[in-house]
């Protein structure tokens, strides 16, 4: 028997750090969380129905961008915080801290402005942030991704618009459970000091794209063997219930406020 079998092994791989990986880990685990948490919704949340949550949610964003008005801006944020309120406190935080993060950037953007002498945009400007964000967080955490796509259909949106959106939502879901699985792997075969970590994921990427590439075709055949015709139909009968109204009461209110306060009249 050769010696070097009779020898004991005793390797003792050099301890590296997983950092990226596990970030990366962490980044695809809140999205495919966030997709399939709002996917398991038994029914939408505010008790008003989808198409119409979608159609004011538009008329905010609208109306806030195009507003003058401080007291306006500031009563619209009170009236979307009274609507946060109603929602649960996981969902809360979740919606407050997308708002800020991305009122913090604008303030950061708008700063060299502010300094210059220029104090009215970035008194406005990260308000109607704040404000517009909160508003589409809101419908986005209240209302699931299929009733969206329902109440695009009643407004006639065209059809590729609604394919082209949930499709996307869908790859993304399959996608980035495809992407985890690649990275426990990648992270598991990793023994020891592993210099070539981002050309690893390189091929990760590379994969990824071979994957989705392949998932497309796939798709294409089942829906041609389907006979999908690239038309959406909405089966689920449209009824306006009390909450609904009040909803709508509370919205004409809203844009007489607008009208009232941008001196149309």
């Amino acid at each position: 028997m050769l010696e070097w079998l009779l020898k004991s092994e005793n390797y003792a791989p050099v301890s590296d750090k997983d950092t990226f990986i596990n970030k990366s880990i962490l980044s695809f685990l809140k999205l495919v969380s966030k997709i399939r948490a709002q996917s398991s919704y038994d029914k939408d949340k505010l008790f008003v129905s989808p198409v119409f949550k979608l159609v004011f949610t538009l008329l905010y964003i609208v109306l806030l961008s195009v507003s003058q008005s401080f007291t306006y801006l500031y009563m619209m944020i009170t009236y979307i915080m009274l609507v946060l309120c109603a929602m649960p406190g996981k969902d809360i935080i979740k919606v407050l801290r997308g708002s800020l993060i991305a009122t913090l950037f604008t303030v950061i953007i708008l700063l060299p402005a502010a300094l210059s002498g220029n104090r009215y945009s970035i008194t406005m400007i990260p308000v109607k942030v704040f404000a517009t964000i909160t508003a589409v967080n809101i419908l986005s955490y209240s209302t699931r991704w299929d009733r969206i796509i329902g109440a695009l259909k009643r407004f006639h949106f065209p059809d590729m618009f609604i394919f082209v959106f949930d499709i996307t939502i869908k790859y993304i879901y399959m996608l980035g459970e495809f992407s985890l699985e690649m990275l426990y792997a990648l992270k598991l075969r990793s023994v020891g000091k592993n210099k070539k970590k981002y050309a690893s994921l390189g091929g990760v990427g590379g994969t990824l794209f071979i994957k989705s590439r392949e998932m497309s075709e796939e798709m294409y055949s089942a829906m041609e063997c389907r006979g999908f015709t690239g038309e959406y139909h909405v089966y689920e009968k449209f009824q306006v219930k009390f909450a609904d109204y009040v909803y709508i009461l509370i919205n004409i209110g809203i844009v007489s406020l607008f009208i009232y306060f941008q001196g149309l009249l």
